[in-house]
């Protein structure tokens, strides 16, 4: 399975000044402004609510975003974010592939964003 898209829900969304989001917003373009979907748990109402990019120049463009979250070879395991590629589903209720970062680290001590919405804290 590929895809030439991309599901953010950090620092790498639009509403973030950081130079990785500035280069996914140059070679990549917008889809979704709402994305809830990332469902990497047990528990079918937890949500992710995220942004949806196509991306121009994947394979370049996910290199640098690899480097940029650390992850992939030549980084000491275990990393702190694995590039995944997940079925995500809009609020239009399709459902496709796309690449996302998933956290790799215990979260034990770390607080749960019960909203699903990094933005909003």
């Amino acid at each position: 399975m590929t895809s030439n898209r991309l599901f953010v829900y950090g620092t790498l969304m639009r509403g973030f000044d950081h130079p990785m989001a500035r280069l996914l917003a140059g070679h990549a373009d917008f889809l979704v402004t709402h994305y809830p979907g990332l469902l990497l748990s047990d528990v079918p109402s937890d949500r992710a609510h995220g942004e949806l990019f196509h991306l121009r120049v994947p394979d370049e463009l996910l290199r640098e975003l690899d480097m940029y979250e650390a992850c992939g070879e030549g980084f000491p395991e275990p990393t702190e974010y694995l590039r995944q590629l997940v079925d995500v589903t809009g609020a239009d209720g399709v459902t496709a592939p796309a690449w996302t970062y998933i956290y790799n680290w215990p979260v034990t001590d770390l607080p749960r964003i019960e909203s699903g919405r990094f933005l909003g804290l």
